[in-house]
């Protein structure tokens, strides 16, 4: 999966028109071609440099200085894995291993109950992962930042991750600013360009979530050769038809989709289909893994009883 990443940047820079330009560099340091290289090829979202033209960066809203800031990232390092931690171990006890059509795997169907009520469940498990995910992401970012700062570089080169995603009040305000932009210009490049190029604007959209697609499953099978593509071409597949729609409910009313009705449209709309998404990964065997914090005697103890009384009284309903 990195090599398949790299190889993509690596095409990636050797088209471009101009050159590479880098604008924003820690302050008290000089030009240094060693150090902007560095820099070019572990910076994911391209901060601080031109080829990030669209890029959304979350405005920064801790301290600057380097002793508060790493003191900030760890804190918030050890609070994201301890919720991680105790997320993981929830969705385990809804999810066991070894209960799904893969062998080392698992599945957030669970067939004896009623269709309405099985995908209320199957969806919870949805959120579930998806906080699971936030919570890895920003345990990681905040680890690396701290040891990136620790080396030298500036808390100006590693702005928030995430601008609060659970507040997102439509698909394109989801997508487009709120999740992360690691892999933005990855699925830019490789979908979205060459699909604009004959669609224009929708092939832009559509080109770019078949990338994801595609990426996605390429981490799916590694963690499990046997799982089919179609569910991360559905899931990530139908974002672009809802934020299309949004687009023509702007066409049509001349208001963009936001307020509390657009929050409840976004997050049904991506509970929906992210089912597809997580029963991919689940198959695979994503939830095979543990960590220090779900291993910890009380955290399984309190969120195993708590978790198994309400898959009990789903069951009942």
């Amino acid at each position: 999966m990195s090599m398949f990443l790299v190889a993509a940047r690596a095409l990636d820079w050797a088209l471009p028109k101009e050159p590479l330009v880098r604008h924003l560099r820690p302050a008290n340091s000089s030009r240094s071609t060693i150090m902007d290289t560095l820099d070019l090829v572990s910076n994911f979202r391209g901060h601080g440099w031109t080829w990030s033209g669209g890029l959304c960066i979350p405005r920064e809203t801790r301290p600057t200085d380097r002793k508060t800031f790493v003191l900030r990232a760890l804190l918030s390092a050890i609070a994201h894995s301890m919720i991680y931690g105790a997320i993981h171990r929830a969705i385990l006890t809804l999810a066991p291993v070894g209960v799904g059509p893969i062998p080392q795997g698992s599945t957030i169907f669970d067939d004896s109950l009623p269709f309405l009520v099985r995908y209320l469940r199957a969806s919870i498990i949805t959120t579930l992962a998806a906080w699971m995910i936030y919570t890895s992401l920003q345990m990681n970012y905040d680890s690396f930042a701290i040891l990136c700062i620790l080396l030298g570089q500036d808390p100006v080169q590693w702005p928030p991750l995430f601008d609060a995603p659970w507040r997102a009040t439509s698909l394109t305000d989801f997508w487009g600013r709120r999740w992360h932009q690691l892999l933005r210009r990855t699925f830019l490049f490789l979908g979205g360009h060459p699909l604009s190029r004959i669609f224009g604007r929708v092939g832009a959209l559509v080109g770019a979530f078949l990338v994801s697609a595609i990426v996605h499953h390429f981490i799916a099978i590694t963690l499990n050769s046997k799982i089919e593509i179609w569910w991360m071409l559905v899931g990530f597949g139908m974002m672009a038809p809802g934020i299309l729609a949004e687009r023509a409910f702007y066409r049509l009313t001349g208001k963009r989709v936001c307020g509390v009705l657009g929050w409840m449209w976004t997050m049904t709309w991506l509970t929906l289909w992210s089912n597809w998404i997580i029963e991919g990964y689940a198959r695979g065997g994503m939830f095979d893994c543990t960590n220090a914090v779900d291993d910890m005697l009380p955290v399984q103890i309190s969120v195993n009883r708590l978790v198994a009384d309400f898959d009990v009284w789903l069951h009942t309903v």
